[in-house]
This record gives C-alpha cells, structure tokens and sequence, in this order.
C-alpha cells in the first residue's frame, strides 16, 4: 500500500498492511514454516508502528484533544499488551504449539486497539488539528517508523523524551540483528 498523507492516513495504512498479515498467516496451516516468517514480519511492522505512535501521535492527542491524557494512557496501555505478546511469540518456533494460541491473542489485541484509534482518537484528533499539523504529524512517523526497533523491548520507555532518545539506537542494533540473522527478509 502506498504510503504518505498526514499522520492518520500513515498510521490507517499501517492498519490495513497488518490486517493483510493476520490474513496471510491464518491462510497457512498450523505449524506451517511460512507462519513463523510472517509472524517476524507483522512483529517488525507493529513494533515500528507503536513506537512511531509513542513518539508523535500520543503525545499530539496529549496536547491537542480534549481528555487526551486518559485517551494516549489507555493507548499506551494496549501497546504494552500487544508488546509482551509479541516478546512471547518471539520466542516460538514454527511447530511450538503456543504460537497459534499466541498469534489469536495478538490479532485480537490489535484488532481492538485499531478499532479504538479508528473510531474514536483519529476522529477527534482531525477535528482537534489544522490539515498542515496532520500533515507535519505523518512526516513525523514515516521518520520515526525508518529509525525504529524492529523487535518486542516491553521495558523500554514509552513516553517523550527516553523514547525519542533511545529507539533510534536501539532500532539500530535491531535492524543490524535482522540483516546477520536474514529476518523479515521474505
């Protein structure tokens, strides 16, 4: 899918690119090789995604929407959940006979958090924000998304400044481990 647009087109592709994902992998059959691969690769995009959003969107809510705070908290929330669940998948092979439990657990998670910012802090932030801060906001997370980690750090800092600070180094090392170990390459 094509990306570009302001903050909330960005981050609806995003959706969309992670819902085709969850797709692809229930295509397969249990304990099938190409699983595991796409499990790699919906846990890179969601990682850089949540950061992305911890980084600019939240922080935006924060200051822009009405009851922000509570709205980015609960947020925050929902992404520490999804985060240990891909931090567990992580640790599964193909045939560990967690990762369809696991995978069901994460797609529901995701599903609910999507849902939530599609209907409810995407609306309000368009209406909180002019058309050029929108627009400022996406270049913000297709920045952040290209510095980002590609792997679960459930103990990492989720809020400005640490996480401005320490993601692109991390994102580094990550992206380093990804190319030695061929992962999210298909």
């Amino acid at each position: 899918m094509a990306h570009g647009g302001n903050i909330i087109e960005e981050l609806t592709t995003d959706h969309r690119e992670v819902e085709d994902l969850f797709g692809r992998i229930e295509a397969l059959p249990s304990g099938h090789q190409d699983r595991k691969r796409l499990i790699d690769e919906v846990t890179i995009e969601l990682v850089r995604h949540s950061v992305a959003e911890e980084q600019y969107l939240y922080p935006a809510v924060r200051e822009h929407v009405a009851d922000g705070g509570a709205m980015a908290d609960k947020e925050l929330k929902d992404h520490g959940e999804v985060e240990k669940i891909l931090k567990r998948l992580e640790g599964c092979s193909a045939d560990d006979p967690q990762l369809d439990q696991l995978f069901m657990t994460l797609k529901n998670a995701v599903g609910r958090h999507v849902q939530d910012e599609e209907d409810n802090l995407f609306p309000r932030l368009s209406m909180a924000c002019s058309d050029e801060a929108l627009k400022t906001l996406g270049d913000k997370i297709r920045t952040a998304k290209k510095m980002a980690p590609t792997r679960p750090h459930p103990a990492a800092p989720v809020t400005p400044p640490a996480n401005k600070i320490l993601a692109p180094g991390v994102g580094l090392v990550d992206r380093v481990r990804d190319f030695v170990t061929g992962r999210g390459k298909s």
